[in-house]
This record gives C-alpha cells, structure tokens and sequence, in this order.
C-alpha cells in the first residue's frame, strides 16, 4: 500500500482523529479483515450483514494495526479510546482513500487502470490479463473476485508505489453501482464482456442489467477505450453509449470495421481446450491453444488480449502469455484428474443461467469418444442459481431439460432450491438412475462415492451461496491414492 500520514487520512477522509491517535501514526496498508492485520495496518471497522467491525478493532490492534477507521468512538477494556479516524461512513471512506490513491499513482507513474465488467468471465479475464501485464511491469489485480465497493479498494490498497496497471474487476447489482466505483478509480480501458440474467432479481430485469454494465462504457473520456463483445448484442450496442474509441471482439467470418483483436479458426480439441488464431489489427497473426476449459473462454481471451493490445502490449508477448495459461482463481472451470481415473471439474464459484449452460455444454464434449480414446460417462452436479428472482423456477426448469437433451449422463441436483431442474430432468425422459435430487451436499458426497466409476467426468456447478465448490474439492481428494473425502 502506499502509505499515508493521519493527516494525509483526514484530509482524504473529512474525519476525524480520536485523542489517543499519535500525530505522527503512518499506515502501510488496509483491512476489513482484522486476521488479516499485520504491523502498521489501517483497520477499516466496517459495519457488515453479519458482523460490526467495531467489535474487532481490539483485536486488529493487538495484531500490529496503528490505526482504526471506525464510525463511532470505542474503547478498550479499562476504557480508553482506541486510536481512529472517525467518519460517517466507512465505506465510502474506503473509496476516498482509493480514489486518493489512484490519483496518487497516475500522477507520479502515469499508472493505466483497465475496468472489466460483464455478468459472467469477469475474474477469467482480469486473471489473464493481470498476467501479460505482470510481464511488463508492477500490475495489481484482485485477490479472487472483489469486485464491488469494499472489493475494488481493498485491491488499490495492494499497489506501491511501483505499480504501473491497475486491472478493476467490476460487479454490479443495481444501477448505479458501477458508476461509484467508476468516479472511484476513473478507468482508461473498459472491458464489457456479456449481458446475463445473473442478479436480475434484483436489478428489475435484464434490460436494466445492460443499463447497468453500460455504466462503465459512458466512464470513460474521450481518450479512453471501450472493449466490447460483438457477438453479444447488448453489449455490441453499448458502443452508441461510448464517448470513447470503442474495439469490438469476436470470432464470427465478417469483421467489423473497428475490430481489435479477433479470434479466427477456433476450435475445441478432445480435451476441452479453445484453439485459435489471434487476429490482431496490425496484421500479426499467431495460433494458440488455451488451458482453460470451455469455448465460452474464447471471448474471455479475446477480452484480455485487446486490453492489453489498446495499452501498447507487444502482439507476439500477448499471444505467448495467452498460449496454455490456465484460470488464475480457483473454482472456474478447474480440472482435477485422480488417480482412480475419474475426472473432475470444479466451476461451482458462481452461476447464472448462461455459465450454466455453457459448463454443461463443455461436460457433454468432453464425453464424446475421440481416435484415441472412447466415450466417458457424464455427470453435473448442479446446485442453485441464487439472485434470478421470479426467474428462478423458469431457469431451473431449462437447465433440467437442457442436461438431458445435451444426453448428460447422470444428473444431481443438490438443494430445494434447484429442485426444478431435477423435476424438469424427469418430465423431459431421465428417471431411475440417470437423475437424483438430494437434500445437500452430504447426501451427494455419499452418492457420489459410491456410485463414481474410472472413466467418469463430474461437473460441480452452483452459485457461490450453495456451497458446492467444496464438494467438488471433496470428491477431487476422494480416491486419490486411497484418500477420503
């Protein structure tokens, strides 16, 4: 973190400073976590959904934090006033110093910061393109997926003073939430990818997802860029909202006059991985074979690559970081081969219906019988889709009728939230063994254990909330030199 006097955080904040504050306290860096505390520490006591941060502020400063960021005045046990700025509100604190910061780092370093939004591949695509940065110098990203107003600060309190790119994953769940983030960190390059039904309970509908997520293209200046999915139509007409230059990406014959980077010959070899040639706009040209898993990566890598073409990357350093790089987060599309011979992936961090539909499309290519190897039995291991709203009964219904039309194997649905696409799985033709609903993730652990063969591909897929990603490390351990699950 950069770091910053008291009197640098109350000029940046508007707070002010408990009378057991030291004047000449400086903090090296900040978190809403107080286990993750260490020597000189800004603890930002945020109010949580759960849990008051202000009950915590003991703890951070046993651990080394010289400082709280509190919005009430709290004490220690013989009641003296523990060392705080005082603010309104912690949050929004957070963002100023955020903001402070950015500036701080475009002004002595001309830093880039490169916003990425869209309702699925966000954090596949700041991964990927955090790492061709990371060739070229001091890059921050996001630990994971934090992406929101607590999310987006947390990650500018990782840079130095060093640091050169910013890469800003964005997530919205209501209008105007992206603007904030945007006035927070002022994006140069921003990165649309798709417009989903994730969140559309609680945004009012899919329209206003793709008002929404268009936030970030009217961000940017004149000078900016916007990167936009041409095969995805509300997002291709995002660029009538651009006061910005805007490159499209896609894979489709006919490119469109502002095309950045585009994807040609693209195809999914036996092993699930998207092949293509790199088109990029001054005429280099280079064939890659990706590591993750799933043509639905293909826009993913499109996205990263015209960043980081639009930011002078060098076309030949690009196609070489792209080639074989394999997802940087856990649980997104993750394969994980035991030694028993049974094949898992595990992309049970998030889901909405498009992720969905695209990990079960994957699931049935990988099953299909190659020159070199037979047909491998299919499972999906599905959970809830959290946050459709009046949607959720309608999208489990097709995702029960889609896994069997795709000739999945072997369906599990996990949590009566989901149960819909079990019922559906039934009306459209799987019963007896081929589809099973269970309570939770114990009954399926057990199912799963004993029913699991050599040869067998099982998809974990579910929205963060259910849980199921730790399933699918359980059954990944299970039968891996006679280990358990």
């Amino acid at each position: 973190m950069i770091e910053l006097s008291l009197t640098d955080l109350l000029k940046i904040t508007g707070g002010h400073a408990t009378a057991s504050v030291a004047p000449d306290t400086v903090v090296s860096s900040a978190t809403t976590d107080s286990r993750e505390v260490v020597q000189g520490s800004l603890f930002v006591a945020k109010p949580g959904e759960f849990s008051d941060g202000h009950a915590f502020i003991d703890s951070a400063l046993s651990r080394g934090a010289v400082l709280a960021l509190a919005e009430r005045v709290t004490y220690d046990e013989e009641r003296n006033e523990h060392p705080a700025v005082i603010v309104d509100d912690a949050v929004e604190a957070m963002g100023s110093i955020a903001a402070h910061i950015v500036n701080y780092l475009k002004a002595k370093n001309n830093a880039e910061v490169i916003g990425i939004t869209g309702s699925a591949g966000k954090t596949t695509t700041k991964d990927l393109l955090a790492a061709i940065l990371s060739e070229v110098a001091p890059t921050v990203a996001p630990i994971g997926s934090y992406n929101g107003e607590v999310g987006v600060p947390l990650t500018v309190f990782n840079a130095t003073e060093d640091t050169k790119y910013l890469v800003i994953e964005m997530g919205a769940t209501g209008l105007g939430h992206l603007t904030y983030l945007t006035d927070m960190v002022h994006p140069k390059i921003g990165v649309v990818l798709c417009v989903g039904t994730a969140h559309a309970g609680e945004f009012g509908g899919v329209e206003n997802i793709e008002k929404a997520k268009g936030e970030l293209v009217e961000a940017l200046d004149a000078d900016g860029v916007a990167i936009l999915n041409a095969e995805d139509p509300r997002v291709a007409r995002m660029a009538s909202r651009a006061n910005s230059a805007v490159r499209l990406f896609g894979s489709g014959a006919v490119k469109p006059e502002n095309a950045g980077v585009w994807a040609g010959e693209v195809l999914v070899n036996t092993d699930g991985q998207p092949e293509m040639t790199l088109e990029f706009p001054n005429g280099y040209s280079q064939r890659i074979t990706s590591g993750l898993l799933g043509r639905h990566h293909v826009a993913n890598i499109l996205a990263a690559a015209n960043a980081a073409n639009e930011l002078g990357i060098e076309p030949e350093l690009v196609a070489r970081v792209l080639n074989g790089r394999k997802a940087g987060s856990r649980w997104r599309m993750e394969r994980i081969e035991r030694t028993d011979g049974v094949s898992i992936i595990n992309d049970a961090y998030n889901a909405n219906p498009e992720s969905m539909r695209a990990a079960l499309v994957t699931l049935a290519e990988l099953g299909l019988p190659s020159a070199d190897a037979p047909a491998r039995r299919t499972w999906a291991v599905l959970g809830e889709m959290l946050e459709l709203g009046e949607e959720s009964i309608h999208q489990h219904d097709l995702l029960g009728r889609m896994a069997v039309r795709m000739n999945i194997q072997k369906l599990v649905v996990v949590g009566r939230g989901a149960k819909a696409a079990y019922n559906s799985a039934v009306l459209e033709g799987s019963w007896g063994d081929e589809a099973y609903f269970v309570e939770d993730a114990a009954e399926a652990r057990t199912l799963l254990q004993e029913q699991l063969e050599p040869g067998d591909i099982v998809l974990f897929k579910s929205s963060n909330g259910a849980g199921l990603r730790h399933l699918g490390d359980e059954i990944a351990a299970f039968g891996q030199k006679g280990g358990r699950a």
